[in-house]
């Protein structure tokens, strides 16, 4: 009886349909029909998500405070999401620049990570892990250092259509 994967998040925003067109437009999540935008409130699903929805937004108005998280009082730092390949991590980076939403990416070693930030300045992570069989003894040793991420560099090494995380985050290749 353990628990084996994070179902969904929610998070207060100032405004739940500029949320929703960033969270849809920007990162590719679908509203889902019959709960999207209910009562100050909307629900999303990730691409290729096989959750029920993978994020609640619950507006709480303009007048909001940003979060003091990590600023002098507790709370969530970031979400982090995975994405298939290198090819969809660049390609979200794309987006997160032109949206103006990109705040940094960091070469983990066995985790390419790009960081950005919603409209209300909530931070989050996409991520594309090193898949189990490619992992070798200088990318595990590589974990204690944050370097930053030269994606070309990753995508020449991996390919840019490997796909991530088998046999770490996801059961199997198929």
């Amino acid at each position: 009886m353990a628990i084996h994967r994070l179902n969904h998040a929610v998070l207060y925003v100032r405004d739940v349909r500029r949320s929703v067109e960033f969270y849809r437009d920007v990162l590719g999540f679908t509203p889902i029909e019959g709960m999207a935008e209910l009562r100050g409130a909307a629900f999303l699903r990730a691409p290729d998500s096989t959750n029920d929805h993978d994020l609640g937004l619950f507006e709480v108005g303009a007048a909001a405070a940003d979060s003091g998280a990590g600023r002098g009082s507790v709370g969530l730092y970031h979400l982090a999401w995975e994405v298939d390949t290198l090819a969809d991590l660049q390609a979200l980076a794309g987006k997160l620049a032109a949206a103006g939403a990109l705040g940094g990416a960091s070469d983990h070693s066995t985790t390419k990570s790009l960081y950005g930030h919603d409209p209300d300045g909530l931070e989050f992570e996409i991520a594309w892990i090193v898949p189990r069989d490619l992992l070798d003894d200088a990318a595990l040793a590589g974990r204690t250092s944050i370097r930053p991420l030269d994606l070309a560099r990753e995508i020449a090494r991996y390919g840019a259509d490997t796909r991530g995380g088998v046999g770490v985050s996801r059961a199997s290749a198929g």
